[in-house]
């Protein structure tokens, strides 16, 4: 069986210079399409010809500063090679959207209406691209990176909150030597006040 690496040679012999050279980091095998508007040939021929058939996950990063700013990332797994293998591609802010894989993998469905939902990147081509997480109508895309921790307030009532949600300090500022987790998390902590 080809190793995840061989499997990266083997995309960049078919696609060329679309495909970057493969990086290896902590076993993992990543490559990088340089074309977003081609990921989705890219991957139906990962899956059909070389065998990855799971879409275990798709997600996007923010690089807010950079451009492109988007990083979308497929993490893909072979069923009957156990060969685990990442691709990604990159888009602008400008542009933001990129065509859907759901026609590769079904599972890519939930996962792109995810990534809309909170990034705002768009999959062309999508059979329901709606929020997933957060009502329809909200304005706002969550997970970027200007986004404030403190969120935004709401103008509908009953449905979220009216008022902001205060972090105390970010997500990750916790209390040390409380005996229970869930005490530790700086929202319980405003709360008793």
């Amino acid at each position: 069986m080809p190793t995840a690496l061989e499997f990266a040679q083997q995309l960049r012999e078919k696609f060329g210079e679309l495909v970057s050279p493969s990086v290896e980091f902590r076993g993992e095998v990543s490559v990088l399409i340089s074309d977003p508007q081609r990921i989705a040939e890219v991957c139906r021929y990962a899956k059909v010809e070389r065998g990855f058939d799971y879409l275990t996950d798709l997600t996007g990063v923010d690089n807010y500063g950079e451009d492109p700013r988007w990083q979308i990332v497929y993490e893909l797994f072979g069923l009957t090679h156990g060969c685990h293998l990442r691709i990604s591609t990159r888009v602008s802010e400008a542009v933001s959207e990129l065509p859907t894989v759901s026609g590769v993998w079904r599972a890519a469905d939930w996962h792109e209406r995810e990534v809309y939902d909170m990034l705002g990147i768009r999959f062309a081509g999508h059979p329901d691209l709606r929020r997933i997480l957060m009502w329809e109508g909200y304005p706002y895309f969550p997970l970027r990176k200007d986004f404030p921790l403190g969120g935004k307030p709401s103008d509908v009532p009953e449905v979220a909150f009216t008022r902001r949600a205060s972090l105390e300090g970010g997500p990750f500022v916790t209390a040390p030597g409380v005996r229970e987790a869930v005490d530790r998390e700086p929202r319980v902590r405003v709360s008793e006040e």
